[in-house]
């Protein structure tokens, strides 16, 4: 079949925006910033973007416009062994199954929307209330819709579906997002949150606070999820790859900044005299727990209805958020079942989104509605040393979102500079980008790919696996040793 594409650079642009611009972006970037020195934290938040994200960018748009591929066949067309072949298949598996507890997340923000216009805000302010919703039935009834609307769109390929959806829910979220801000501005305290949020705090910059400023960075920009190498297929060969990820990375850092001027001032509006620890670095603990409560304090100035509408006006976009970013994660595995298996995206869709549900109906029920779900292993270690508990959800997104994506990560860069080579990557780049050649950027990408990048990539898998299955932070005792904690 004849290969589908992007109508233009900015359709690309939108799109793969919109798969960056996600919950973690939109909500636990603002607090996580606040917490590790305000605009510290930002400036050195900005520098892992674009000198060691964008690089890891690049070498995914490019693999995938060269291959004309999916993660899968693109490692088997140019690796030419199994080993390749592995990585490619671990490429196509781990959005597969990031899909799987996004949606949960997606129905739960969809659930909250849903809540939000028929205006009740108290249940949603009860601080039993996510609890209940989660182990409701009522939850499958969301399920249901959000599945719908991710099969609509996807169902329409890669113009009329995907492409079509971002160009509008993309600007529409951008406009919502500064509407949102602007208003959130112009409440009692709130200039304290753009104080907390703006004013830098170099001594807050610790080792762990940089390790987190750079897995923020690499996970907020949907690196190694073969997402751009999937999207990276689509674009045409006139469009300029460099431009476009400059773009990309610009626009999510910019939704970061404008995000962090609408939750912190919104914090500080609700109670001026809050301890920032109060605040959850957690999106689901934020966006489920904290924020209903603002909503619900609303009534007291501008009414129950206006409330409501801010409620609802607020959801609406991070569940906009989250449909770009779902939308995206899916569209991985369909490309390479139909790529692979020569299916229709229908019938690659059905087959694909029977197995996705089955194990999104597990995830929700792993919250408590059933037992051996909600307990399935334990391992790691609280702060008493014993072992975690963890659920059938936790175990999903602890191996698959916080181990597999840096080595993932890792093996791409080992990939496209040693197995495909830099002769190529650099050719590829420089179709629609006559000037690229013999550039600084193009020395540095070649440059940061093949030395420390790798290395950086090692060190954070590495200690993920120490930390989460072990205990054991590695990189924060590390730092505690040479005095830079």
């Amino acid at each position: 079949m004849k290969r589908e594409q992007f109508s233009s650079s900015l359709g690309f642009i939108l799109a793969a925006a919109g798969s960056a611009v996600g919950i973690g972006n939109l909500v636990a970037f603002p607090v996580m910033a606040s917490k590790n020195g305000g605009a510290a934290f930002l400036i050195i938040y900005a520098f892992f973007v674009f000198f060691i994200c964008l690089p890891v960018m690049l070498a995914e748009m490019s693999l995938g416009r060269h291959t004309r591929q999916n993660p899968l066949g693109a490692y088997t067309e140019i690796g030419q062994n199994r080993a390749w072949r592995t990585v490619g298949w671990l490429s196509v598996i781990t959005p597969f199954m990031i899909g799987v507890f996004y949606l949960v997340i997606t129905v739960w923000i969809a659930g909250y929307l849903g809540k939000a216009i028929m205006g009740q805000l108290d249940q949603l302010a009860d601080p039993d209330g996510f609890g209940l919703f989660i182990n409701s039935d009522e939850l499958f009834i969301y399920m249901a819709l959000v599945v719908g609307l991710t099969f609509l769109i996807l169902q329409g390929g890669v113009k009329k579906g995907i492409e079509k959806a971002t160009t509008v829910l993309m600007p529409t979220l951008f406009v919502m997002l500064i509407a949102l801000v602007i208003y959130v501005l112009t409440l009692d305290n709130a200039m304290l949150g753009v104080k907390f949020f703006l004013v830098p705090d170099f001594s807050k910059i610790t080792g762990q606070v940089l390790n987190g400023a750079l897995a923020q960075a690499f996970f907020s920009l949907s690196l190694a999820m073969g997402i751009l190498i999937t999207y990276g297929s689509y674009i045409q060969k006139n469009n300029n790859i460099v431009s476009a990820g400059k773009m990309v990375a610009a626009l999510s850092l910019l939704v970061a900044c404008c995000s962090g001027l609408l939750i912190l001032p919104a914090a500080f509006s609700f109670n001026p005299d809050i301890e920032i620890t109060e605040l959850s670095e957690s999106s689901i603990g934020m966006i489920f727990m904290f924020l209903p409560k603002i909503f619900l304090a609303l009534q007291a100035d501008i009414g129950y209805f206006g409330a409501s509408f801010i409620a609802s006006f607020f959801f609406l976009l991070v569940f906009f958020a989250a449909m770009t970013s779902l939308v995206s994660i899916i569209e991985v595995p369909v490309a390479s079942i139909m790529d692979g298996k020569g299916l229709s995206r229908r019938k690659a869709l059905y087959s694909l989104g029977a197995a996705m549900v089955v194990l999104a109906v597990i995830s929700a029920l792993s919250f408590g509605r059933v037992d051996m779900l909600s307990g399935i292993t334990s391992y790691g270690a609280d702060a008493t040393g014993q072992p975690i508990v963890k659920s059938f959800f936790d175990l999903i997104y602890d191996m698959f979102y916080e181990t597999i994506l840096p080595l993932n990560g890792l093996l791409l860069c080992l990939f496209v500079i040693y197995r495909w080579k830099k002769q190529n990557l650099d050719a590829e780049m420089s179709q629609g980008n006559a000037s690229f050649a013999g550039s600084f950027l193009q020395k540095y990408v070649n440059f940061s790919l093949g030395t420390f990048i790798p290395v950086i990539l090692a060190i954070i898998f590495i200690n993920t696996v120490s930390t989460i299955y072990f205990g054991y932070n590695m990189l924060t005792v590390f730092f505690e040793q040479i005095g830079f904690n």
